[in-house]
């Protein structure tokens, strides 16, 4: 592995550990051990540093490996690998709290794999498709929707509900909609280039 996907590797480790930390809260611990019924105070930091430190492992390890020229076929295939990863993590821990639609995930979550499969196809191929900038824009507004969201369910730990905890819901969900439409875009276009191909 080159350091632009060791670079990327970190996303994989640091989405079940945004999971492990986020559902912390509602875990019901065996009888011995205390219920922890609401969120003890130092979730929303760790979960910031998490969700930045995902962020920023996106925006190096394409600049290292164009940098070092080290870019590669399991490079353009293991980046957007990790996205899916991490992403996926975030909008479910978002849904599970009610913060965005179910349905909005299921039609990402479709997307996500078709993509998946039309990249497998390609490599029967010996194609490797890397990301396009339909992909770029859509991760974008992924990221977008993760800061909305990341948001919302800060407020509502730190016991702020009622017409502010609403809005930034409400402004999460308009955002993963947005998302979704850009992610549907983008496929159409990745299928059209399977299809030149």
């Amino acid at each position: 592995m080159t350091l632009a996907d060791k670079v990327t590797s970190i996303r994989l480790i640091l989405a079940p550990f945004f999971f492990m930390v986020y559902l912390f809260p509602k875990i019901q611990f065996p009888l011995w051990f205390p219920t922890v019924s609401e969120d003890p105070g130092w979730t929303v930091p760790v979960l910031w540093v998490l969700f930045i430190l995902s962020e920023i492992t996106d925006l190096l390890d394409g600049k290292i490996a164009r940098s070092r020229k080290e870019v590669s076929d399991f490079g353009k295939l293991f980046d957007p690998f990790a996205d899916v990863m991490v992403r996926i993590t975030y909008f479910l821990c978002f849904v599970l709290d009610g913060i965005l639609p179910a349905a909005l995930l299921l039609v990402v979550l479709y997307r996500e794999l078709g993509i998946q499969f039309l990249r497998n196809l390609m490599m029967k191929k010996r194609v490797a498709m890397g990301a396009r900038w339909g992909g770029k824009v859509k991760a974008f507004a992924y990221m977008i929707t993760g800061v909305a969201a990341l948001l919302a369910a800060s407020v509502q730990r730190f016991g702020v509900e009622g017409s502010v905890f609403s809005m930034l819901c409400t402004g999460a969900a308009v955002i993963f909609f947005i998302s979704t439409v850009l992610a549907i875009t983008s496929f159409i276009d990745y299928l059209s280039v399977y299809r030149k191909t």
